[in-house]
């Protein structure tokens, strides 16, 4: 049973170590977990999403999307948490993209539809079961109230497409660019954040945007520059054929910095963090026994 909320719950970590949304590896509920353990001490509660163990056996395919049936499970179990602690800030570690749904949406419900929401990402994640099968994608979508209908259904009063910037994607697959200028939503690539943080902070105050959600997907940093990301898969047979960032930390740092100065961030994700080294050493250390 749910223990009843602190009084002084205002702000939650969530962590959630979904793996089910994104392209199946591994390497999602660690990362999660390191990232909850990197982030600076806090008092506010950590409360964990519970998660299936990474078992890609265990998921198939259903209407059109991967291990459907678990993630659903998930998103409401998160939504349970949040709706249980009430809080008025998240800051969400995961994960695949699918973990900033729950968050963002109460997040707009607490805040009466008025949350901004900040996309920094390589790929804008409008897709839908007809073009992908990992939900990871479709995530801003389902937001949106568009995508699967299914996974929008759990998304009570959808985000205002004019309240959205995507922020370092430089190119998009032709139905995504449909679904993106459809819907009016405005974009920055990455040379111009890489200069400046201006269009950011002035599309903050075009739009009256006093409450934020930033979406962190960390594939928006250059391979070069952070590691730990989908496209640096050591044991990958084929190179993986999709926008790679180009931001370097630093940049992104300034961005996320001048935002939070220009509006209240209520909810912050860091998804899709691929520790591939510590992967392959914790697998190590599995082998021998003698640790055990």
């Amino acid at each position: 049973m749910l223990r009843k909320k602190p009084v002084d719950a205002k702000t939650v970590r969530l962590l959630m170590p979904q793996w089910q949304g994104g392209i199946s590896s591994r390497s999602y509920p660690l990362g999660a977990r390191l990232l909850a353990w990197l982030a600076p001490e806090s008092d506010a509660p950590l409360l964990e999403v519970p998660i299936a163990s990474y078992d890609p056996a265990s998921i198939a395919m259903e209407d059109g999307i991967m291990g459907r049936t678990a993630i659903l499970r998930q998103l409401r179990a998160a939504r349970h948490l949040l709706d249980a602690y009430e809080p008025d800030r998240v800051i969400t570690f995961g994960g695949d993209c699918l973990v900033s749904q729950a968050p963002f949406a109460y997040l707009n419900e607490r805040y009466d539809g008025t949350v901004g929401v900040l996309w920094i990402d390589a790929h804008p994640d409008v897709s839908t079961p007809e073009k992908v099968c990992n939900a990871h994608a479709m995530v801003l979508g389902t937001l949106l109230g568009e995508g699967d209908p299914g996974l929008a259904k759990e998304v009570r009063r959808p985000i205002d497409p004019k309240r959205v910037l995507l922020a370092g994607i430089d190119d998009m697959l032709d139905y995504e660019r449909e679904v993106v200028d459809r819907l009016g939503i405005p974009s920055v690539d990455s040379a111009t954040l890489a200069e400046t943080s201006d269009p950011v902070l002035a599309w903050i105050r075009n739009n009256d945007i006093t409450h934020l959600a930033i979406h962190f997907d960390l594939d928006v940093l250059d391979p070069k520059c952070f590691r730990s990301q989908l496209f640096n898969n050591p044991d990958a047979d084929t190179v993986i054929d999709a926008m790679q960032g180009r931001l370097t930390m630093p940049q992104a740092t300034r961005v996320i910095t001048d935002a939070a100065q220009a509006a209240d961030v209520v909810g912050f994700t860091f998804a899709e963090h691929m520790p591939w080294d510590d992967i392959n050493l914790a697998a190590m250390m599995d082998a021998f026994s003698f640790m055990k």
